[in-house]
Formats: structure tokens, sequence, C-alpha cells
């Protein structure tokens, strides 16, 4: 029975893994298709989302069907507990990069934001797709180094999200309103993605150190 616990435990572990992965492509696609205005890459990650959503709802069934089976203990119970929370943080990374892929399919054949913000929008993108291939790293090793490299991506999209609100507060900010709701949008859906895999970096230091941290950020 033992081994039979501890394979479901690892192929838990491996789920949230292949996660981590699916929620990193996806916003990969999702900003290439926001920055090209590219609406055929845009439906491409609307419709992988679903895959996302099935792995969610795999994880969450076996992790309750060992609950209710193995009686788990200590840092098994907390192992399998984070890892119901650790998905649905992941699950919401997946739709949030939908959010992107749809705000380029609306605005087709016009970019969502102007040309100016572009540089600004690239950047939180690729601190975003940092954040989650390290949260692979993380899920496999549990090196808690990774968790702060997280950590410190995360303040930086918080920077550059504030940048982008002080911009449009700006007196010679020109933009129409549709633009405008855009562009607030779209930093809010980046800037959460960083918050949720902030999350998740806090469930894997809870797994191993067993404590809190209150310098991780809770979504």
């Amino acid at each position: 029975m033992r081994k039979v616990f501890q394979a479901e435990l690892q192929s838990i572990g491996d789920e949230l893994v292949q996660m981590s992965q699916l929620v990193a492509h996806a916003m990969e696609r999702a900003y290439a298709s926001f920055e090209a205005a590219d609406t055929e890459v845009a439906q491409e990650v609307i419709a992988a989302d679903a895959r996302i959503d099935f792995l969610q709802n795999q994880l969450d069934e076996r992790a309750i069907d060992v609950l209710a089976l193995q009686g788990p203990v200590a840092s098994d119970l907390r192992m399998i507990v984070g890892s119901l929370r650790m998905s649905a943080s992941l699950e919401r990374m997946g739709d949030l990069a939908r959010h992107i892929a749809q705000l380029a399919r609306l605005r087709f054949p016009q970019n969502v934001v102007p040309a100016s913000l572009a540089p600004v929008f690239r950047e939180m993108a690729q601190a975003d797709i940092e954040i989650a291939h390290k949260l692979g790293e993380l899920l496999e090793t549990r090196d808690l180094k990774v968790a702060q490299e997280i950590i410190r991506l995360n303040a930086h999209i918080d920077e550059l999200h504030l940048s982008v609100f002080k911009t449009v507060a700006e007196p010679d900010w020109n933009e129409s309103a549709p633009t405008t709701a855009d562009v607030t949008l779209a930093s809010r859906f980046l800037e959460r993605y960083g918050d949720h895999g902030v999350s998740v970096a806090r469930k894997v230091n809870y797994l191993v150190t067993g404590e809190w941290d209150p310098q991780y950020t809770e979504v």
C-alpha cells in the first residue's frame, strides 16, 4: 500500500509540473498573438485552455481520492492539500493567458496597446513567462532559491504594472476609451499571472519548511 501511496504522490507532483509547462506555453503563445495581432494563434491559446482545465480536474480528483483512501498525515498531508491549492493557481494562470489571447482576437486587426506602451507589455510578458518556467523547476526541485527568483520577477512586474497606470493617468494620455480599457485590463491580467506564480511558490515554501513565509504574497 505504501508503494501505491508514494506512486500517487509522485503522479500528483508530475501533473503539477505538466500544468506549469502548459501555462508557460499558453502565455508564450498568448503574448505572441497579442503582439502580432494574430487571431489564429489567439484561437489556439483559447482552445488549448481546456487541456489545463482538464488536468486540474484530474489532479484534484486524484488528490481527493488519496485523502479519502490513504488518510495521509504530516508532510504527506501538506503535499496533497497544497497540491489542490497550487492546481487552482496554475489553472487561473491558464485563464489569464487565455484572456490576453481573447483581447488580441477582439481588437484584430489593430494591436491591443499603443506602440508607446508595447515595450512595457513585452517586458511584463517575458517576466511572466520566466516565472512560469521557474515554477516547473521549483516544483521538481523544491529549491527555495528559485522561489526567491520568482518573487523578484513578480516585484518587477508590479513596478511595470504601476507604470502603465501612471501613464494612463497622465494629462497627455489621449487614447480612446476602448484602448484605455484594453491597456488597463491587459496590464492587470499580466500582473495577476505573476501573483498566482508567487502563490504557487508560497505553497512550495510551506511544503518544504512547514511554515508560512510572510514575504510571499497570498493570492
